[in-house]
């Protein structure tokens, strides 16, 4: 949104300087993106007389002039046309910048003859293309500066230009009327009231407007009235400089008239040359087939049901996006119809984006626009082009009815500190809200129908907060209501995925931080596809599913490694997982994955594949970080996406705590990623809280007793587990066994068995263990392990 100086004066009483209004804005949350004052250019340039001029004795172009500066009578050298004795001019001195030509002046010899300076055309000083000759001014003292005199004989040759970023939440601001009204709340100057205009037409317009009933929400209402009589043709000085400030080309009275309002009082108008409508004008859908070619020259199919402006031969706008170039007006026009309308913002952004049309019509009409200003507004309009193009206005056309945005919310002055955090009094609270336009009653504030983004009481607040100025925010100690060390802040979840990552980091993993989308492919690979939450407004073809697991993200991250020549890889994420559309249905995990070799390669040979003891091995270091309880299960109820053969689940009974093991070929092809791979997940939601919890920790219990160790092997079949056999051994006799620990494993049995060898530690607490004792613990250590898995003990 651009405006000058000038033009927000027109609005706001001020005595503000740029630099202050520049500030307030973005204080007040427009945010100021360039601010271009062509007086800066012009700081250094004074007036200077020309008391004398001779002809130049070797060049017939050129003159020498005497000139009175503020420094003493200056030699200049001079080719323009109309150097003579007696003007009053614009000097620039030796050491100068002179923008028009790009040049730091200094003093130079020309044909022979010194000249200090030079005096100054229009061109030279970006004022404008003149460079017939130098400027000459009607009054002015020598030595004063150019741009003071600009200030008091012509200030709109000086105008600063001003833009800002309004953001889509602040449509009032798409109008130079809403950032005065803004820049008065904050106490920048008063704001000037808003001429009323009462039109009385003269005859009953011959074209009506018809609204279709089934657009109604979409087209609320409609208001146009005939003006017959009119000579269109270039806008007035004043006019074309106000749209040429901001980047817009003056092209005629009537058009650019319908330009100075959308940017002046944020309110698009369009005018139809009333000689090429045919009938009367319908919004209506569009028809299958039919196309427009629109004021930017190109034509548009427009799809079957789209809102349109259309007269008894066919379409002549796109409602609320731009004119058709068929009912154009032109230098020729002598009628016209002039239409203000109110159009759903939901419906005019969804048609500009489907004819990918922007145009400041679209962009305020979708942002949402004052429906309470549609009449006023057509009437304001009426009149201007009364007054600068002249004819004979109609009757006003009104289909539809202006929509009632009327809404109140309740204005809790206390709330404001609590909020906030600022002391406001309601005194002021309530000034600013009036000042912006709210209506206040009791404690009940009505919103301007002009603000449609405060829907609720902590938009009131808001309002309060921005006009009195966040700046004056105070940073204030959090209460510490009673003393000592204070509770801690982070719930039991949070410190548990905390010290996952921490050790996560610690055994070697990078952590990654992938997007919670994954795209379709991924969706069918982990969680079938159609159990994947498909988003209903994906950002990209590649974001179009919610992640059912961390895996797809770390295996995309080792693709783009690979590709760049990275092949060992350990990547690790912690992150939220979804199962479902619902709160409920979304869990976190820590997912890593290992691809590659343990190592660089070296002359000790230590380089070797990862494998699924790898991963197991760091998924059980991170279980045990957390709290997870040491005797666990491993069954093989995996998710396809892992290897059947290669993989196995860490569980408490039926609640699976991590999986650990090789990640799928099929899926590792699909992922484009070069194994092997490994990989574990931990669900850290599932691993079940201590039943003591104390900030503690339990005693050292050590024993000073000397520790028996004891080995055995078992002869099993090929699929009984080591697991089992641990698990069993480890139940002979809790008290004194310490651990169970598996050191040898041999394959090369007759009838499908196998030898698995354990090293069993039993630590005594009270005495030293006797032979007898010893030997009655082995053996219910063989009768535990022979009845779970039905082996015998190795001869």
């Amino acid at each position: 949104m651009k405006f000058t100086l000038s033009w927000l004066k027109d609005h706001l009483d001020t005595t503000a300087t740029v630099a202050e209004i520049a500030e307030t804005l973005t204080d007040l949350g427009l945010e100021v993106e360039e601010v271009t004052d062509p007086a800066e250019k012009l700081r250094g340039f004074t007036l200077a007389r020309v008391t004398h001029a001779e002809q130049h004795p070797d060049a017939d172009r050129l003159r020498v002039l005497r000139v009175e500066t503020d420094e003493g009578e200056k030699q200049i050298v001079c080719g323009a046309p109309n150097a003579r004795a007696g003007i009053i001019g614009v000097l620039a001195k030796p050491g100068d910048y002179v923008p028009g030509i790009d040049t730091t002046l200094g003093v130079g010899k020309i044909r022979g003859i010194e000249s200090h300076g030079m005096m100054a055309s229009e061109r030279e000083l970006e004022l404008s293309d003149e460079h017939n000759g130098i400027i000459e001014l009607p009054s002015g003292e020598v030595g004063q500066k150019f741009t003071d005199w600009l200030a008091a004989n012509a200030p709109d040759r000086i105008d600063p230009m001003i833009h800002i970023k309004v953001t889509p939440n602040r449509p009032d601001a798409l109008g130079v009327r809403g950032i005065a009204r803004d820049l008065a709340a904050r106490g920048l100057g008063t704001l000037r009231p808003l001429k009323a205009a009462e039109i009385k037409g003269g005859f009953p317009s011959p074209i009506k407007v018809i609204i279709d009933p089934a657009l109604a929400d979409q087209n609320p209402v409609f208001a146009g009235r005939l003006i017959r009589g009119v000579r269109n043709g270039p806008s007035p000085e004043w006019l074309q400089k106000r749209l040429k400030a901001i980047g817009l080309r003056p092209i005629s009275a009537l058009v650019d008239i319908t330009n100075l309002f959308t940017y002046d009082l944020n309110r698009p108008l369009h005018v139809f040359d009333a000689a090429k409508v045919h009938g009367d004008l319908h919004v209506r859908p569009a028809q299958a087939g039919e196309t427009i070619e629109a004021l930017d020259e190109r034509e548009y199919p427009l799809p079957e049901g789209m809102m349109i402006i259309a007269d008894d031969r066919g379409p002549e706008s796109i409602a609320g996006i731009m004119g058709g170039a068929a009912s154009g007006v032109s230098d020729e026009t002598t009628d016209v119809f002039l239409e203000s309308a109110y159009w759903d913002p939901i419906t005019v952004a969804a048609n500009g984006r489907r004819l990918r049309i922007n145009s400041d019509a679209r962009y305020r009409f979708e942002r949402g626009i004052d429906p309470a200003f549609t009449i006023p507004g057509l009437d304001l309009a009426t009149q201007l082009i009364l007054d600068l193009c002249g004819g004979e206005p109609s009757e006003m056309v009104v289909a539809g009815a202006v929509p009632d945005t009327r809404r109140a919310y309740r204005l809790d002055a206390a709330r404001t500190a609590r909020l906030v955090g600022m002391d406001i009094s309601e005194a002021d609270q309530r000034k600013s809200l009036e000042s912006l336009g709210f209506v206040l009653g009791g404690d009940m504030a009505t919103p301007p129908s002009w603000r449609p983004d405060v829907q609720g009481e902590v938009d009131l607040i808001e309002e309060v907060a921005r006009i009195a100025s966040l700046t004056k925010l105070n940073g204030k100690p959090l209460p510490r209501p009673k003393p000592g060390v204070p509770a801690p802040v982070a719930t039991p979840a949070q410190m548990r995925e905390r010290a996952a990552r921490r050790m996560a980091a610690a055994l070697g993993y990078n952590e990654c931080v992938t997007y919670s989308f994954i795209d379709g492919q991924a969706a069918r690979l982990f969680g079938g596809g159609t159990d994947a939450v498909l988003v209903d407004n994906p950002i990209s073809s590649a974001m179009t599913h919610m992640r059912p697991d961390l895996l797809p993200g770390l295996l995309a991250a080792a693709a783009r490694n690979q590709a760049r020549g990275f092949a060992d890889l350990a990547l690790f994420e912690v992150g939220p997982v979804f199962s479902g559309g619902e709160p409920d249905d979304q869990a976190v995990q820590l997912t890593g994955l290992l691809v590659g070799a343990t190592a660089p390669r070296d002359t000790f040979g230590s380089r070797r594949p990862v494998d699924l003891y790898d991963a197991k091995a760091d998924a059980e270091a991170i279980l045990g970080t957390v709290g997870a309880p040491a005797r666990v299960q491993v069954d093989r109820k995996l998710d396809p996406w892992w290897h059947p053969g290669r993989s196995g689940n860490i569980a408490l009974g039926p609640n699976r705590l991590a999986t650990f093991g090789e990640v799928h070929p099929r899926v590792l092809k699909a992922m484009d990623v070069k194994g092997p791979a490994v990989a574990f997940t931990i669900h850290l939601s599932r691993i079940p809280q201590p039943k003591v919890r104390t900030p503690t920790r339990p005693a050292l219990n050590l024993s000073d007793l000397q520790a028996v160790e004891r080995d055995f092997a078992f002869v099993v079949g090929q699929g009984v587990e080591a697991l089992t056999i641990v698990n069993a051994a480890q139940g002979a006799d809790k008290a004194l066994i310490e651990s169970v620990r598996v050191f040898d494993q041999f394959t090369g049995m007759a009838d499908n068995q196998k030898s698995v060898a354990i090293t069993v530690r039993l630590q005594p607490r009270d005495k030293t263990l006797t032979d007898a004792e010893i030997d009655a613990v082995a053996a219910k250590i063989v009768d535990k392990v022979t009845k779970a898995t039905g082996g015998k003990l190795r001869a």
